[in-house]
């Protein structure tokens, strides 16, 4: 009699177990389904508009003049839309730029041919006559790199027979790359080569920002920085959030399907959960906003030709209405206020000593192991450092016209960058509140299961 009842409370108590394996297995199943469908889509099945409402940033933007209510609302309605049909113009499709691996601080470790080659530069046939003459000659084809990464990572260099007009080409003092040499510069169409996930990870980039942030860009905070300091980490730091961000929104969420969208989990946890990298987009989005504000006069008169006097009536147009905007005039007159720097015995210095960083970041772009990560690094560190030209290299409002000098590439650049920032805000603005949803959702639906595993854990042991 005491050997049978043992035996069914041991077959009994198997069965408690069996049905609570059984039934964790399903709870996981259903907590992995429900949280796949919204990383998948990017939003929840109940509408969050309700949320963008409500600023979880608010105030004035530090360092800056505006706050950040204010940044968003021109943002959306005026600076965004605007940005938008600006770079899709002839003028500001092209860039120019080298898109092989030279790095300068390191040996050729092979990191560059560790795919099968996949980019080619484009016939001479292909392009207009004005892209060679004087800004462009062809690479030799033994000069051709691979890059790394997947082939989504590759630069498409497909051309119309749209075509610039030279400016005047001056080097950017912030820069690494100098401008003026054509030799080994090739033309893009930014338009067929969009920022957005290439599959480039792994110690190759980390190695970049580890060069960035650790050799040349100092940690942030600290107190015995100098403002100036601060705010070239601020800089880096929101052009780093922004690049993040571009590579959640665009993100390949499914390779064998080819499925793209947002990649919420990725925004939150490179970004939004470090509340200071999203302080630093907007910093970043309003000094560069200051530069293009501060050159306005030098930017309406450039001429933007490209032998389509359509096209480029549109462009000087948009341009107009940018720079001029009585909105953005009226509620943003001044984003960030460059004349209280490089004050004292020390300035001169220290603008040499941070010139000198920020070169050394612009020619780490070199050091990039993913051909259209680097062309998208060069564009967007030329651009924040024609921005720095335009603020710290020119002694006056009352002298700009005069002594500033951009090159063509340099705008491309400025106004490339400008758009990205843009959208970037806009993202975080509009998709922000989704993402911390999102995380907040999965840590409840963890706690909840860890919770009821416990609890079939504990009963089983009773039994």
């Amino acid at each position: 009699m005491v050997g049978s009842e043992v035996k069914k409370r041991e077959k009994m108590r198997w069965r408690w177990v069996i049905g609570a394996f059984m039934t964790i297995v399903l709870a996981i199943a259903l907590a992995s389904r429900s949280t796949s469908k919204i990383s998948l889509f990017g939003h929840t099945t109940k509408s969050c508009q309700c949320s963008q409402d409500k600023h979880r940033y608010s105030g004035i933007v530090e360092d800056c003049c505006c706050d950040y209510e204010t940044v968003d609302h021109l943002n959306g309605g005026v600076l965004h839309p605007l940005l938008q049909e600006l770079v899709k113009t002839p003028f500001f499709r092209y860039f120019k730029a080298k898109l092989w691996c030279d790095c300068p601080f390191w040996p050729d470790d092979g990191m560059c041919r560790l795919r099968d080659c996949s980019v080619c530069e484009c016939p001479e046939s292909e392009f207009p006559e004005s892209f060679k003459k004087p800004y462009h000659r062809g690479l030799p084809s033994d000069d051709l790199k691979c890059q790394e990464g997947k082939p989504q990572a590759s630069v498409d260099r497909t051309l119309d027979s749209k075509a610039f007009k030279g400016w005047t080409e001056t080097d950017n003092p912030w820069t690494y790359d100098d401008e003026t040499d054509n030799s080994e510069m090739t033309y893009v169409n930014l338009q067929l080569n969009p920022e957005r996930y290439t599959g480039y990870t792994g110690p190759s980039a980390r190695s970049i920002w580890d060069a960035i942030y650790s050799e040349n860009c100092p940690q942030y905070p600290a107190e015995e920085l100098c403002q100036e300091e601060k705010i070239l980490y601020k800089l880096i730091s929101g052009l780093h959030s922004s690049i993040s961000i571009h590579i959640a929104s665009d993100y390949l969420l499914d390779e064998a399907t080819n499925l793209w969208g947002h990649n919420l989990t990725l925004m939150y946890d490179r970004v939004l959960r470090y509340p200071y990298r999203v302080e630093n987009l907007y910093f970043t989005f309003l000094f560069v906003l200051r530069a293009v504000t501060k050159a306005a006069d030098y930017l309406e008169q450039a001429e933007y030709d490209t032998g389509n006097p359509t096209e480029d009536l549109k462009t000087q147009s948009l341009m107009r209405q940018l720079l001029y905007n009585q909105k953005l005039q009226a509620a943003c007159p001044l984003p960030f206020d460059e004349a209280k720097l490089w004050k004292g015995q020390r300035g001169p210095e220290l603008k040499q000593k941070i010139q000198a960083q920020f070169k050394n970041i612009s020619a780490l772009m070199d050091c990039v192991g993913c051909e259209k990560c680097r062309l998208w690094g060069k564009l967007q560190v030329l651009g924040l450092g024609t921005a720095l030209k335009i603020l710290f290299s020119v002694n006056g409002e009352e002298h700009l016209g005069q002594t500033l000098q951009l090159q063509r590439n340099e705008v491309i650049a400025l106004m490339n960058l400008l758009n990205r920032l843009s959208e970037s805000v806009k993202f975080v603005h509009e998709m922000g509140p989704a993402a911390e949803k999102l995380i907040e959702g999965k840590i409840s639906s963890t706690t909840k299961l860890t919770s009821l595993v416990k609890r079939i854990l504990a009963s089983t042991v009773k039994i």
